[in-house]
């Protein structure tokens, strides 16, 4: 599929409404709200740059996850669902590459992503969540997640500079990760 035929973002005044037919359990709404989010998932998953065999396999792990998080969106919790989606779909595609590749992708720097974003309205708030996100954790965890994601940096580099193993630093970035998915609400999935 082209870029051009993706579908633009729904319309503002339109998207409330499709969340309340939806918790009425209208299933032509809940469509709507998965086409009207599609592009993130293609977007999302040219960031990861991935071989062109493997970039339809990465849409459709994060296709599901969209689909998911649509499902389990709970706008009582004041996280817009941009945000929200946008951690599932991410995750997801990088457990995916994990699983498959027995590595994840290159790092992308989470600040370069957020100025990038597709829906540029909504840019401070991703800045700001994720900081408020990362205030949430341990000074080191807050740290290792910054170092290897944010700032896009190796692991074994960081472990260096902080005198200890590249596995420590792992484990570390995972009870960081686990956290800011609770923190975000998307750790109730079986995804």
């Amino acid at each position: 599929m082209v870029e051009a035929e993706l579908p633009r973002r729904l319309d503002p005044k339109r998207e409330p409404i499709l969340w309340d037919l939806l918790a009425e359990g209208d299933e032509q709404a809940r469509e709507e709200l998965i086409l009207g989010y599609r592009s993130l998932v293609y977007w999302l998953a040219r960031k990861l740059q991935v071989s062109p065999s493997r970039f339809p396999d990465l849409v459709q792990e994060g296709t599901l996850a969209l689909i998911t998080a649509v499902d389990h969106y709970d706008r009582n919790r004041n996280i817009k669902f941009i945000t929200y989606a946008y951690y599932r779909v991410r995750g997801a595609m990088v457990n995916f590459l994990q699983r498959v590749e027995a590595r994840a992708p290159l790092p992308v720097e989470e600040l370069e992503v957020i100025a990038e974003d597709p829906f540029d309205t909504e840019a401070e708030d991703w800045r700001l969540t994720l900081r408020e996100g990362l205030e949430q954790l341990s000074s080191r965890e807050s740290e290792i997640i910054e170092a290897l994601l944010v700032q896009g940096r190796r692991a074994k580099e960081v472990a260096g500079e902080k005198g200890i193993d590249v596995s420590q630093i792992y484990r570390i970035q995972r009870r960081g990760l686990a956290k800011l998915r609770a923190w975000f609400g998307i750790g109730e999935s079986s995804s």
